[in-house]
């Protein structure tokens, strides 16, 4: 027979807790001020933020506001900014278009964007019912992307399965004709173009607020304080709330 007891570990947890070192809220917030965070560093931040994520007139107010300039041509973010709207509410003609007008070689030599801005076009026909359309697009536009690449033809197959439903947002593939596919399009499309402007294709703050969370967690190991709760109100979490 089998003898579980929890009592031991149930003590353990409650021993391990009691011996965190504690913080209040007065003490934590004092090692925070002793920390020296550059206010230079922080605005580059942002400009980096509002550059790539294209709100144009929200980075030519922080420029002038804070007096950090940003390391491309704003202007230039307006075609960025056109394409990813034109992606956005399903025309991806004239997203290629504007594409190429800007600069050809970012679809030339990039084959998977190519296929997955194709892949929308065949979406959005199948959207609209132009199902014998969308067949002969298919056979024409996106076939011979699959012919050397599986991943390719695992894709399109699965587009070509929604083919066979009436209502496609209740089908099992509803994600494809979700407007979250257009974002994710969109996405990929506006990080090959930063790339290809020698820019950062995604923005630093979320992949540092991922980062405090993850120290966060560490730390919670080893003491008790009053931890961040709410990243984007900055309002910490009482020791008492843990």
């Amino acid at each position: 027979m089998f003898n579980i007891s929890t009592g031991s570990s149930s003590s353990s947890a409650s021993s391990s807790y009691h011996n965190k070192e504690r913080y209040t809220k007065e003490e934590w917030e004092k090692k925070l001020s002793e920390v020296n965070i550059s206010k230079s560093d922080l605005n580059k931040l942002v400009m980096n933020y509002l550059v790539i994520e294209g709100y144009k007139e929200a980075a030519e107010m922080f420029q002038q506001e804070s007096g950090t300039k940003s390391s491309v041509d704003l202007p230039s973010i307006v075609d960025r900014m056109a394409i990813r709207s034109a992606i956005q509410r399903g025309d991806i003609e004239q997203g290629i278009e504007i594409v190429n007008d800007l600069n050809p070689e970012i679809l030339d030599t990039n084959p998977q964007l190519c296929f997955h801005l194709q892949q929308q076009r065949l979406i959005e026909l199948i959207k609209k019912g132009k199902l014998a359309e969308a067949i002969q697009f298919a056979q024409e536009e996106l076939a011979p992307h699959c012919e050397d690449n599986p991943k390719f033809l695992e894709e399109l197959e699965r587009t070509m399965t929604l083919l066979v439903f009436e209502d496609l947002a209740k089908s099992p593939l509803a994600d494809l004709v979700d407007n979250s596919q257009r974002q994710k399009t969109a996405s990929e499309l506006n990080a090959a173009i930063l790339v290809s402007q020698s820019q950062d294709k995604d923005p630093k703050l979320p992949t540092i607020l991922k980062m405090l969370n993850w120290a966060q967690a560490q730390l919670e190991e080893k003491c008790i304080y009053p931890n961040m709760k709410n990243l984007v109100t900055g309002e910490f979490k009482e020791e008492a709330d843990s």
